[in-house]
């Protein structure tokens, strides 16, 4: 029995023993040590960086571990700019630049890698790294920087080249390459790099053929009138060390070059140059006929060639605001009962030299799909009478049980309209429960014959109705409209807030502009600034934002840049602030356009080209602290010790 005992006590303990090892080797998972939080380290490069007299284009540089290059094309900028794209590749540790183009005598290279080069494993990236040499005895050092933004709208204008000329002549960015460029990153920024000292001009381009010269009026550019000088200066920048994420160890004072300008403002604009051509030209019903062009444009010209027409009234044309769509409705039905018709249309066409020349087509336009066969009419039925359904004029309209007050009424006809009488067109203003009729004006759309516009000044909280008897329009084809009545109800003031900008710094003796935004950055109204205030009446309950552009020209629109003329586009100001429009509610405010520099004008929320923000985060710092919560939440944690407990991890800011 005792042996049994002390056979049965040498398990337990045995089990128990296996049981605390197991208990001591779970306590947590092997971490691996400290986790690698700092970039790749240049090891050599050859030939060596700012070699002089170089005629190698083999270029290698080694680091300390293994690497990768995140978007060459994209990222990795090399000026002088190269015709044929060189060669840029990772093995191991390793970076491999080719360079294709035959180097230019006594010229500065740089590779400017900016932050395409990342460790292998942990994807920390290397920042504004470059590599420069020499052809001839001298390295060419200077730079400037500065920022892009798009002249109408203030977003970051990323992926644009930024390049210079010391031909200081207008033809320089239309015949020749840029000499050195960068390219702007998410925030619009750029640096250009190893420029040498003299007089230049600066250009920005949206290069859509890699000839680095604005040879295509459709890229976007900018440009800036005057004439740059860089030059350098020592400065002294603060820095600091922090003994953890919160605690200062050390400031220090770092001297440095300071490249100058380091900030320059260009405002790129596409010219609004767009080929023009005619897209295509159908015909979807027997009386229309519609031709559709690739961009806006001059009204077209047309003939009728076939069939003959008998008189010069054979048609109502329709045009769209831009041109660029034109609809042809038939009226006379000798010609839109034929199965072919033909047009002898001009209209402007792009030639190869971007010049828009008068163009002259005959167009043949046939039913689209064939003439549709007649059914055979059904059989009928004993005692059963011939019923045509009715067809009637369809009408679009925009009124709605609740009507805003500062709106018209609209009616569009899907046919031009042939005739109507406006006596049986009633417009009603309910008082004590009776509905009055009351004057209004009925014009009809410059562009759309088919379009109606209803205009009354409208009570604020009254209810109106409008009353259309059938029969009031008849289409050029014969069709009546059905009896239309509709009863809406005018918006009350109380509904609506009112905003006021009282804002300063405006250019003496200009015309100014202030638009309201959306959410989705769309003027949706637009006011003159009079006395220095813009005022806006009857706003629905809203968030908007608001613009204000320098009304040049004196348009009423806001007009781009024209390199030819040498003209800026004109210039816009965002305001910083969004606003809660509430009902009811008076809303003042002031606006100093100057306030904030360009790019810091424009909110975030209805900025579209976000900057991409580098979250750098210290994860050993972050090992820590998830070990010391475990350790918080589970004593047994401690039966370990704590690997990394006492020491300090020093960060740079």
């Amino acid at each position: 029995m005792c042996l049994n005992k002390r056979f049965i006590y040498k398990i337990l303990s045995a089990l128990g023993s296996l049981l605390l090892l197991y208990a001591c080797a779970n306590i947590a998972a092997p971490t691996g040590g400290l986790y690698d939080v700092d970039p790749p380290k240049v090891v050599k490069a050859s030939p060596d960086f700012d070699a002089l007299n170089n005629s190698r284009t083999k270029i290698e540089i080694i680091f300390d571990e293994n690497i990768k290059i995140e978007k060459p094309m994209e990222k990795v900028i090399i000026a002088p700019p190269q015709q044929k794209f060189p060669v840029i590749k990772a093995q191991g540790p390793k970076v491999i630049v080719e360079l294709e183009d035959e180097l230019k005598p006594n010229t500065t290279y740089t590779i400017d890698f900016t932050d395409a080069i990342v460790d292998f494993n942990e994807g920390n990236t290397l920042e504004n790294f470059s590599y420069s040499f020499s052809t001839g005895a001298h390295l060419d050092t200077l730079a400037v920087s500065g920022i892009v933004l798009n002249a109408e709208n203030l977003e970051p204008s990323q992926g644009i080249y930024v390049g210079v000329h010391s031909n200081l002549n207008d033809t320089a960015f239309t015949q020749l390459p840029f000499e050195r460029i960068s390219r702007t990153d998410s925030r619009g920024r750029f640096t250009i790099k190893g420029i040498a000292e003299g007089k230049y001009k600066v250009y920005a381009l949206n290069d859509l053929n890699r000839s680095y010269t604005y040879d295509n009026p459709q890229e976007a550019i900018a440009f800036l009138d005057s004439i740059l000088i860089p030059s350098s200066e020592s400065a002294v920048r603060n820095d600091t060390v922090f003994k953890d994420s919160i605690t200062i160890d050390t400031l220090l004072n770092i001297k440095y070059t300071r490249f100058i300008p380091d900030d320059l403002l260009l405002k790129s604009f596409e010219s609004g140059f767009a080929r023009q051509y005619l897209q295509k030209h159908e015909r979807s019903m027997p009386h229309k006929l519609d031709l559709f062009f690739a961009a806006p444009t001059q009204p077209a010209d047309f003939r009728l060639l076939e069939p003959v027409a008998t008189s010069d009234k054979w048609y109502v044309k329709e045009n769209s605001i831009t041109n660029d769509s034109v609809s042809i409705w038939i009226t006379d039905s000798l010609i839109y009962k034929a199965d072919t018709v033909k047009l002898i249309v001009d209209y402007l066409r792009t030639d190869t030299l971007n010049n828009h020349v008068l163009n002259t087509d005959t167009l043949s336009f046939t039913i689209r799909g064939g003439q549709k066969k007649k059914s055979e009419p059904k059989k009928k039925k004993e005692g059963e009478e011939d019923k045509e359904p009715i067809r009637h004029l369809a009408i679009k309209n925009n009124v709605q049980s609740t009507h805003e007050i500062y709106n018209s009424l609209f009616l569009e006809f899907e046919q031009p309209i042939a005739n109507f009488d406006s006596s049986e067109i009633k417009l009603q203003h309910e008082v004590d429960s009776t509905f009055n009729p009351i004057e209004y004006t009925l014009l009809p759309d410059t562009l759309n014959e088919r379009r109606y516009r209803i205009e009354h000044r409208w009570e604020p909280g009254e209810k109106y109705k409008l009353l259309i008897d059938s029969a009031a329009f008849v289409s050029e084809y014969g069709l009546h409209n059905n009896k239309l009545e509709q009863v809406f109800t005018v918006k009350n003031l109380e509904l609506y807030g009112n905003l006021m900008f009282i804002i300063s710094g405006l250019p003496e003796g200009k015309t100014a502009y202030v638009e309201l935004l959306d959410a989705q950055d769309k003027p949706f109204r637009k006011v003159r600034v009079l006395n220095n205030e813009a005022l806006f009446m009857d706003l629905n309950p809203s968030k908007i934002y608001a613009r204000l552009f320098i009304d040049e020209n004196e348009d009423g629109e806001w007009t781009t840049g024209d390199y030819d003329l040498k003209r800026m586009p004109e210039t816009v100001y965002y305001n910083p602030k969004w606003y809660e429009i509430r009902a009811f509610t008076n809303h003042e405010e002031s606006w100093n356009i100057n306030e904030r520099p360009f790019d810091k004008q424009k909110p975030l929320d209805i900025t579209k080209n976000k900057p991409e923000e580098k979250k750098k985060r210290n994860r050993n710092e972050e090992d820590r602290e998830k070990r010391s919560s475990n350790r918080s939440t589970n004593p047994s944690m401690n039966l370990g010790g704590g690997a990394t407990g006492g020491m300090q991890q020093t960060v740079r800011r």
